[in-house]
């Protein structure tokens, strides 16, 4: 059985990351999930799925690029803390699974027979050096994005292309409930699904609202009070907020609304990486209006109403209300379909199988 050691960029969360979609997926594999530091690394491990463990790092301290010396200390505990852990699962020359570009500092107290890294966002807050040393060590560099699969080609002459994805299956449900804080909604309803970052830029979906009073405009996920727009939208009597759900209650919202709405962050202007969010619209069939920023490549422009100001996002907001019923929604769900984390891991295997990998 294929041994897997993957250092994973977040913790193991009950709404499943890229890393966790892929791990689940790799048939025939024994892994090791090893979530960033935490206090609680000395509990035992927990077996997620069988043949899947998940453990954390333990703490260190906080090390800065200049901070040589301190680095040393830090990857030293944590290889330390891994190469314990490998010896209790019997674990001896894995395939290491990177996702991070500080992880390059624990290659050479490793032991493996393979690198994959994995980059599945851009990392600009790290030194450049630190993701082309990982890139440069990888057998084989999975991008979740063109852009970032160009932004590593110096560095690699074996990147493959693995865009996120979707649990199609679950959000191409056709029976469904609808959920009791919806359920005396009669009007159209027009909903967002995830969390409104401190930079989420609101001005779209409340020039909406105040133009489309007769719709109820949805947000379901969490929020966060800095948002200097948060206030405006509250306010506005057709809008209604709630809190974060279950990934498994979230297919019955999308089911309710009329139109799925798509909305940016600051931060995101020039990656191109297709949130998981879209997937998930796309595979509900519904509607779609999405905000893109104007130097923005448009993704899946025959199934998604694109707009570039708040002004026409709510002209395409009613355009998509008005969407006659037929092949629209078919094709989103073929693009969701596509998109199955199945299928991605399906990839995955293949190219780590071509390379000597799996």
């Amino acid at each position: 059985m294929k041994q897997i050691l993957c250092l994973a960029p977040e913790p193991w969360s009950t709404i499943p990351t890229r890393t966790q979609q892929l791990m689940t997926r790799l048939k025939d594999a024994k892994i090791l999930f090893l979530e960033p530091p935490s206090w609680d690394y000395r509990k035992p491990g927990r077996k997620v799925r069988p043949g899947l463990t998940v453990h954390a790092l333990p703490p260190v301290p906080e090390a800065g690029e200049d901070q040589r010396l301190l680095r040393l200390i830090r990857f030293r505990r944590q290889a330390r803390h891994i190469l314990k852990l490998m010896d209790v699962h019997r674990f001896r020359e894995p395939l290491l699974w990177c996702t991070a570009p500080e992880q390059v500092h624990l290659l050479d107290a490793i032991p493996h027979h393979g690198l994959v890294y994995d980059c599945g966002q851009d990392w600009m807050d790290t030194p450049p050096e630190w993701e082309s040393d990982l890139a440069l060590a990888a057998d084989v560099v999975f991008a979740a994005s063109e852009g970032l699969a160009d932004h590593l080609s110096p560095c690699s002459d074996n990147i493959a292309l693995v865009p996120n994805g979707v649990s199609y299956p679950m959000f191409s449900r056709t029976i469904t409930e609808c959920p009791p804080p919806l359920a005396d909604l009669t009007g159209p309803v027009l909903g967002f699904v995830g969390t409104i970052w401190e930079d989420t830029d609101l001005a779209p979906a409340i020039q909406a609202a105040r133009a489309l009073p007769r719709c109820t405009f949805v947000f379901v996920g969490r929020r966060d009070r800095y948002n200097p727009q948060l206030r405006a939208l509250e306010a506005l009597p057709n809008v209604r907020l709630l809190n974060r759900q279950l990934p498994v209650d979230i297919p019955d919202y999308l089911a309710r609304f009329d139109v799925c709405l798509h909305l940016l962050r600051r931060s995101d202007y020039g990656a191109d990486i297709v949130p998981c969010r879209i997937y998930e619209y796309l595979s509900s069939g519904k509607p779609i209006v999405a905000m893109f920023f104007p130097d923005h490549v448009e993704h899946f422009p025959d199934v998604i109403y694109a707009a570039h100001s708040p002004g026409e996002f709510v002209r395409l907001c009613v355009r998509a209300l008005e969407e006659p019923q037929g092949w629209p929604a078919a094709r989103r769900r073929e693009h969701g379909a596509a998109a199955a984390w199945s299928n991605r891991a399906r990839q995955v295997v293949q190219i780590l199988s071509a390379n000597g990998l799996y």
